[in-house]
Protein backbone atom coordinates (compact mmCIF):
# COMPACT_ATOMS: atom_id res chain seq x y z
CA UNK A 1 0.00 0.00 0.00
CA UNK A 2 1.43 3.40 -0.81
CA UNK A 3 2.12 6.03 1.84
CA UNK A 4 -1.05 8.02 1.22
CA UNK A 5 -3.17 5.53 3.18
CA UNK A 6 -1.34 5.80 6.47
CA UNK A 7 -3.24 6.86 9.58
CA UNK A 8 -3.14 10.60 8.85
CA UNK A 9 -5.34 12.30 6.32
CA UNK A 10 -3.95 13.59 3.04
CA UNK A 11 -3.11 17.23 2.61
CA UNK A 12 -5.86 19.31 1.11
CA UNK A 13 -8.75 17.81 3.10
CA UNK A 14 -11.93 19.86 3.17
CA UNK A 15 -11.89 22.65 5.79
CA UNK A 16 -14.68 22.81 8.36
CA UNK A 17 -16.88 25.44 9.98
CA UNK A 18 -16.38 29.08 9.03
CA UNK A 19 -13.29 28.20 6.98
CA UNK A 20 -15.39 25.90 4.79
CA UNK A 21 -17.93 28.67 4.21
CA UNK A 22 -15.17 31.13 3.27
CA UNK A 23 -13.54 28.68 0.86
CA UNK A 24 -16.89 27.86 -0.74
CA UNK A 25 -17.66 31.58 -1.24
CA UNK A 26 -14.22 32.17 -2.75
CA UNK A 27 -14.59 29.13 -4.99
CA UNK A 28 -17.91 30.37 -6.37
CA UNK A 29 -16.43 33.79 -7.12
CA UNK A 30 -13.51 32.17 -8.92
CA UNK A 31 -15.82 29.79 -10.82
CA UNK A 32 -18.04 32.64 -12.02
CA UNK A 33 -15.04 34.62 -13.19
CA UNK A 34 -13.59 31.57 -14.93
CA UNK A 35 -16.94 30.93 -16.63
CA UNK A 36 -16.60 34.41 -18.13
CA UNK A 37 -13.21 33.54 -19.57
CA UNK A 38 -10.92 34.79 -16.80
CA UNK A 39 -7.89 32.50 -17.13
CA UNK A 40 -6.32 33.85 -13.94
CA UNK A 41 -9.40 32.67 -12.05
CA UNK A 42 -9.06 29.17 -13.46
CA UNK A 43 -5.36 29.28 -12.59
CA UNK A 44 -6.33 30.07 -9.00
CA UNK A 45 -8.73 27.10 -8.99
CA UNK A 46 -5.96 24.88 -10.35
CA UNK A 47 -3.50 26.06 -7.70
CA UNK A 48 -6.03 25.46 -4.94
CA UNK A 49 -7.05 21.95 -5.98
CA UNK A 50 -4.08 20.43 -7.79
CA UNK A 51 -2.74 19.13 -4.45
CA UNK A 52 -5.97 17.44 -3.33
CA UNK A 53 -6.55 15.97 -6.80
CA UNK A 54 -3.02 14.59 -7.05
CA UNK A 55 -3.37 13.22 -3.51
CA UNK A 56 -6.64 11.56 -4.46
CA UNK A 57 -4.99 9.72 -7.35
CA UNK A 58 -1.72 8.99 -5.56
CA UNK A 59 -3.63 7.18 -2.83
CA UNK A 60 -5.44 5.08 -5.42
CA UNK A 61 -2.74 4.25 -7.97
CA UNK A 62 0.60 2.50 -7.65
CA UNK A 63 2.74 5.04 -9.51
CA UNK A 64 3.27 8.75 -9.22
CA UNK A 65 3.29 9.06 -13.00
CA UNK A 66 -0.25 7.66 -13.23
CA UNK A 67 -1.37 10.10 -10.55
CA UNK A 68 0.21 12.99 -12.43
CA UNK A 69 -1.30 12.00 -15.77
CA UNK A 70 -4.77 11.50 -14.31
CA UNK A 71 -4.58 14.82 -12.46
CA UNK A 72 -3.83 16.63 -15.71
CA UNK A 73 -6.80 14.91 -17.35
CA UNK A 74 -9.09 16.11 -14.56
CA UNK A 75 -8.16 19.76 -14.99
CA UNK A 76 -8.42 19.57 -18.77
CA UNK A 77 -11.96 18.23 -18.35
CA UNK A 78 -12.78 20.78 -15.67
CA UNK A 79 -11.62 23.60 -17.93
CA UNK A 80 -13.83 22.35 -20.75
CA UNK A 81 -16.88 21.78 -18.54
CA UNK A 82 -16.64 24.79 -16.26
CA UNK A 83 -19.25 26.79 -18.14
CA UNK A 84 -21.77 24.08 -17.23
CA UNK A 85 -20.79 24.09 -13.54
CA UNK A 86 -23.75 24.81 -11.25
CA UNK A 87 -22.48 27.46 -8.84
CA UNK A 88 -24.96 26.32 -6.19
CA UNK A 89 -22.75 23.24 -5.75
CA UNK A 90 -19.39 22.96 -4.01
CA UNK A 91 -16.51 23.29 -6.43
CA UNK A 92 -14.35 20.74 -4.61
CA UNK A 93 -17.11 18.12 -4.77
CA UNK A 94 -17.50 18.81 -8.50
CA UNK A 95 -13.77 18.45 -9.14
CA UNK A 96 -13.49 15.27 -7.07
CA UNK A 97 -16.52 13.94 -8.96
CA UNK A 98 -14.61 14.45 -12.21
CA UNK A 99 -11.63 12.71 -10.59
CA UNK A 100 -13.74 9.69 -9.71
CA UNK A 101 -14.98 9.40 -13.29
CA UNK A 102 -11.43 9.68 -14.63
CA UNK A 103 -10.29 6.98 -12.20
CA UNK A 104 -13.06 4.59 -13.25
CA UNK A 105 -12.19 5.13 -16.91
CA UNK A 106 -8.52 4.49 -16.12
CA UNK A 107 -9.42 1.10 -14.63
CA UNK A 108 -11.65 0.16 -17.58
CA UNK A 109 -9.03 1.10 -20.15
CA UNK A 110 -5.93 -0.18 -18.38
CA UNK A 111 -4.23 -3.27 -19.79
CA UNK A 112 -1.93 -3.42 -16.78
CA UNK A 113 -4.28 -5.50 -14.65
CA UNK A 114 -1.64 -6.17 -12.00
CA UNK A 115 -1.41 -2.43 -11.35
CA UNK A 116 -5.09 -1.53 -11.02
CA UNK A 117 -6.23 -4.08 -8.43
CA UNK A 118 -5.68 -1.59 -5.61
CA UNK A 119 -7.49 1.09 -7.62
CA UNK A 120 -10.49 -1.20 -8.10
CA UNK A 121 -10.65 -1.88 -4.36
CA UNK A 122 -10.50 1.86 -3.66
CA UNK A 123 -13.41 2.49 -6.02
CA UNK A 124 -15.42 -0.25 -4.36
CA UNK A 125 -14.74 1.08 -0.86
CA UNK A 126 -15.32 4.66 -1.96
CA UNK A 127 -18.86 3.72 -2.90
CA UNK A 128 -19.59 3.49 0.83
CA UNK A 129 -19.61 7.28 1.22
CA UNK A 130 -21.66 9.89 -0.60
CA UNK A 131 -20.24 12.42 -3.02
CA UNK A 132 -20.04 15.10 -0.34
CA UNK A 133 -17.67 12.98 1.75
CA UNK A 134 -13.99 13.88 1.97
CA UNK A 135 -12.05 12.10 -0.71
CA UNK A 136 -9.94 10.28 1.90
CA UNK A 137 -12.78 9.40 4.30
CA UNK A 138 -12.51 5.70 3.53
CA UNK A 139 -8.88 5.17 2.64
CA UNK A 140 -7.43 6.48 5.89
CA UNK A 141 -9.40 3.72 7.68
CA UNK A 142 -8.07 0.88 5.52
CA UNK A 143 -4.75 0.13 7.33
CA UNK A 144 -6.36 -0.09 10.77
CA UNK A 145 -9.19 -2.27 9.49
CA UNK A 146 -6.84 -4.59 7.61
CA UNK A 147 -4.85 -5.00 10.84
CA UNK A 148 -7.95 -6.48 12.52
CA UNK A 149 -8.20 -9.29 9.97
CA UNK A 150 -6.64 -12.69 10.45
CA UNK A 151 -3.07 -12.96 9.20
CA UNK A 152 -4.01 -15.07 6.13
CA UNK A 153 -6.88 -12.72 5.24
CA UNK A 154 -4.74 -9.59 5.57
CA UNK A 155 -1.90 -11.24 3.67
CA UNK A 156 -4.15 -12.22 0.77
CA UNK A 157 -5.55 -8.69 0.42
CA UNK A 158 -2.16 -7.03 0.68
CA UNK A 159 -0.51 -9.32 -1.86
CA UNK A 160 -3.34 -9.08 -4.38
CA UNK A 161 -4.36 -5.43 -4.16
CA UNK A 162 -1.15 -3.75 -3.07
CA UNK A 163 1.35 -6.26 -4.41
CA UNK A 164 -0.42 -6.85 -7.72
CA UNK A 165 -0.17 -10.64 -7.47
CA UNK A 166 -2.61 -12.99 -9.15
CA UNK A 167 -4.82 -15.06 -6.86
CA UNK A 168 -3.24 -18.27 -8.17
CA UNK A 169 0.20 -16.97 -7.19
CA UNK A 170 -1.06 -16.17 -3.70
CA UNK A 171 -2.62 -19.64 -3.41
CA UNK A 172 0.69 -21.24 -4.38
CA UNK A 173 2.59 -19.16 -1.83
CA UNK A 174 0.10 -19.99 0.92
CA UNK A 175 -0.11 -23.67 0.00
CA UNK A 176 -3.87 -23.48 -0.53
CA UNK A 177 -6.20 -24.22 -3.40
CA UNK A 178 -7.28 -21.42 -5.72
CA UNK A 179 -10.89 -21.84 -4.60
CA UNK A 180 -9.98 -21.63 -0.93
CA UNK A 181 -8.07 -18.38 -1.42
CA UNK A 182 -10.90 -16.87 -3.46
CA UNK A 183 -13.32 -17.61 -0.61
CA UNK A 184 -10.82 -16.22 1.90
CA UNK A 185 -10.51 -12.99 -0.05
CA UNK A 186 -14.27 -12.55 -0.50
CA UNK A 187 -14.78 -12.93 3.24
CA UNK A 188 -11.82 -10.64 3.97
CA UNK A 189 -13.24 -7.91 1.74
CA UNK A 190 -16.64 -8.25 3.38
CA UNK A 191 -15.05 -7.97 6.82
CA UNK A 192 -12.98 -4.98 5.69
CA UNK A 193 -16.11 -3.20 4.48
CA UNK A 194 -17.97 -3.97 7.72
CA UNK A 195 -15.11 -2.53 9.75
CA UNK A 196 -14.99 0.62 7.62
CA UNK A 197 -18.76 1.02 7.83
CA UNK A 198 -18.63 0.82 11.62
CA UNK A 199 -15.81 3.35 11.73
CA UNK A 200 -17.74 5.75 9.49
CA UNK A 201 -20.77 5.40 11.72
CA UNK A 202 -18.62 6.25 14.72
CA UNK A 203 -18.99 3.05 16.70
CA UNK A 204 -16.39 3.03 19.53
CA UNK A 205 -13.80 0.28 19.23
CA UNK A 206 -15.38 -0.83 15.98
CA UNK A 207 -13.85 -3.98 14.56
CA UNK A 208 -14.55 -5.88 11.36
CA UNK A 209 -17.37 -7.99 12.78
CA UNK A 210 -18.18 -11.67 12.13
CA UNK A 211 -16.00 -13.50 9.65
CA UNK A 212 -12.99 -11.24 10.04
CA UNK A 213 -10.79 -13.95 11.45
CA UNK A 214 -11.44 -16.51 8.74
CA UNK A 215 -8.32 -18.56 8.23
Amino acid sequence: MNGQTSGSRSKGATPVGDAAVDVHAEDIKLAKRAQQGDQDAFGAIFNRYQGPVFGYFRARTLTGQDAEDLSQEVFMRAFGALKRFDTSLRLQSWIIGISRNVLREHVRKSKRRREVGWTELCIELEGMVDDEGLYDDVLHLVPACISTLSEPAALSLNRHYMGGKKIQEIADEMGRTLGAVKVLMVRARQALKRCIRRQLEGEPGAGPGPGAHTT
